[in-house]
C-alpha cells in the first residue's frame, strides 16, 4: 500500500463517519472523551482522588497519547493543515491535548482537561444529525430574524431597569443596601429575571411593593422572546424527507479544504471543486 493510499484510508476513518470503520473509529473516541472528562471529575473528589490518585492519572495519561497520537494523525492525512488547525474542532482538539502536557510546567491545569467535552459535539456525525440539519437551519433563520425585534425588547428592558434601579435607590437608600445607583439597577436585573440571589432587599412597605411589581412583571418578560422566535419559527418552512427538494447530506470530508456534510454520491468538494475520495477507496 503506497504512502498515499493509507493516508486517503486514514483520512477516510478519522474524518467520516459514513463507513463501519470510520463509525467504529468515532464511537471509540467518544467513549474515551466520556471516560476522560469523568476521569477529570472524580480527580476532583478528595477522597476519591486520595485512594485512587495513581490510577486516575495513568487512566488520563493514556487517553491523552491516544488524543496526542489521533491530532497528529488528523494533520498529516489532509493536504492543507491549517484548514483542521485552525477549525473549531481543531482548536478544540488542541485544547483538549494540552492541558496535561502544560501540568509539568503550571500546577493544577490538568482540571483544564474538562473541555474535552465539547469533543462530544462530534456525536451529530455519527449519530447521522445531518439529516436534521434542515430544522437547525429553520431555528438559525428564525433567531436571525428574530434579532431587531429582541434588540428592541432587551434596550426596553435595560431602560426599565435603570429607571426602577434609580427608584429603589431614592426609597430605599444605603440602610437597605442600595448604596449606589449601578447596585440597585444589578438588583433590579436580578429581580426582573427572576433570579433573585437575596444579597440585597427592600426594606420599607413602598420598596417591596415596587419590588412584587417587578417580579410579576418578570414573568411577562421572559415570555416575550420566546414568544417573538416561535412566532417567527412558526412562519419557516422546511423540506422534509419526502419532500423532492430535500437534500440528503452525509459526513464525506473533503481532504484538501476540510469540508464536510457534502450532498450523496457528490464527486467534487462543493467548496473547494477537489474530487473526493472515491466509494471503493473508502473503508
Amino acid at each position: 500500500m503506497t504512502t498515499n493510499n493509507l493516508k486517503n484510508k486514514l483520512h477516510t476513518i478519522i474524518y467520516e463517519a459514513d463507513t463501519p470503520m470510520g463509525k467504529l473509529f468515532d464511537v471509540v473516541l467518544l467513549i474515551l472523551i466520556v471516560v476522560s472528562v469523568l476521569l477529570v471529575m472524580l480527580e476532583s473528589v478528595t477522597s476519591i482522588d486520595t485512594h485512587y490518585h495513581d490510577l486516575l492519572y495513568f487512566g488520563e495519561w493514556i487517553i491523552t497519547i491516544f488524543f496526542t497520537i489521533e491530532y497528529i494523525l488528523r494533520i498529516i492525512t489532509v493536504k492543507k493543515p491549517s484548514t483542521y488547525i485552525f477549525s473549531f474542532y481543531g482548536v478544540i482538539d488542541l485544547l483538549s491535548t494540552i492541558p496535561l502536557y502544560l501540568s509539568f510546567i503550571l500546577a493544577g491545569s490538568n482540571a483544564l482537561l474538562a473541555v474535552r467535552a465539547l469533543r462530544l459535539l462530534r456525536v451529530f456525525r455519527i449519530l447521522k444529525i445531518t439529516r436534521y440539519m434542515g430544522e437547525a437551519n429553520k431555528l438559525n433563520k428564525a433567531l436571525r430574524d428574530s434579532k431587531p425585534k429582541i434588540l428592541v425588547f432587551l434596550f426596553a428592558v435595560l431602560i426599565l431597569s435603570i429607571i426602577a434601579g434609580t427608584i429603589m435607590y431614592l426609597v430605599e437608600g444605603e440602610e437597605s443596601g442600595f448604596v449606589s445607583i449601578p447596585i440597585s439597577v444589578y438588583w433590579c436585573i436580578v429581580t426582573l429575571t427572576t433570579v433573585g440571589f437575596g444579597d440585597i432587599a427592600p426594606i420599607t412597605p413602598l420598596g417591596q411593593f415596587i419590588a412584587a411589581i417587578i417580579m410579576i412583571m418578570g414573568y411577562g418578560i421572559i415570555a416575550v422572546p420566546t414568544g417573538i422566535v416561535s412566532a417567527e419559527y412558526a412562519r419557516k418552512k422546511v423540506p422534509t424527507v419526502h419532500d423532492p427538494e430535500y437534500i440528503h447530506t452525509n459526513t464525506q470530508s473533503c481532504q484538501n479544504c476540510n469540508e464536510d456534510n457534502h450532498n450523496d454520491h457528490a464527486e467534487f468538494c462543493h467548496k473547494c471543486g477537489t474530487t473526493l475520495l472515491e466509494e471503493d477507496s473508502k473503508v
